[in-house]
């Protein structure tokens, strides 16, 4: 990667965009790159759509604001779709990461004519699945990186691993549930 890579995510206070932020920020640094990972706060409560950004680069990133035109898109709330226009910037040679059951095809009719790339995955059932609980930010995060290339999803995968063994190491159902999440993620984005 040559450039700057950037990513701006929407979800709902409590989904986990801004963590699923700051655990790529994490992998990305560990395994070489600059990074940065923030969210933009406001009267954030429980529900409420928040914004979160990733910059990403194999070299020093000197740009310190806000992400007005990113590279990427991830939607943890499909229903973000409806109120907050999702695909403002959004460079048609990136690409949008929606959680939902439907299809790239079926979704691109809500995305205001939005010609890039959009993936799909649906991060409800895989969490329910893998977590016994809805967490949609551990498929959005692993479909992030399968969509964007940004690492190798081995190296993912492993530095995820060992973060979440680090995190909870109390509770070795949650690190597996989480890792299982991670790689069903990884084969189960749609659009590729």
């Amino acid at each position: 990667m040559s450039k700057v890579v950037e990513i701006r995510w929407h979800g709902r206070g409590g989904q986990g965009a801004k963590t699923a932020s700051l655990l790529l920020a994490d992998a990305a640094f560990n395994t070489g790159m600059y990074v940065q990972g923030f969210p933009e706060y406001g009267p954030e409560r429980m529900g409420a759509p928040i914004t979160a950004y990733n910059r990403l680069s194999d070299e020093p990133i000197t740009v310190h604001c806000n992400i007005y035109e990113p590279d990427y898109v991830v939607v943890v709330d499909e229903s973000l779709i409806d109120s907050v226009n999702v695909t403002a910037g959004l460079k048609e040679s990136g690409g949008i990461v929606i959680n939902t059951s439907k299809t790239p095809e079926e979704i691109s009719k809500k995305l205001d004519g939005y010609k890039g790339k959009i993936y799909t995955i649906d991060a409800k059932t895989i969490s329910v699945d893998c977590l016994g609980r809805y967490f949609p930010n551990t498929p959005m995060l692993a479909a992030i990186v399968k969509v964007s290339g940004i690492m190798p999803i081995d190296d993912f995968i492993a530095d995820m691993e060992g973060s979440y063994k680090h995190k909870f190491a109390s509770k070795p159902q949650v690190i597996e549930g989480n890792m299982n999440a991670l790689k069903r993620s990884v084969e189960e984005v749609k659009g590729l």
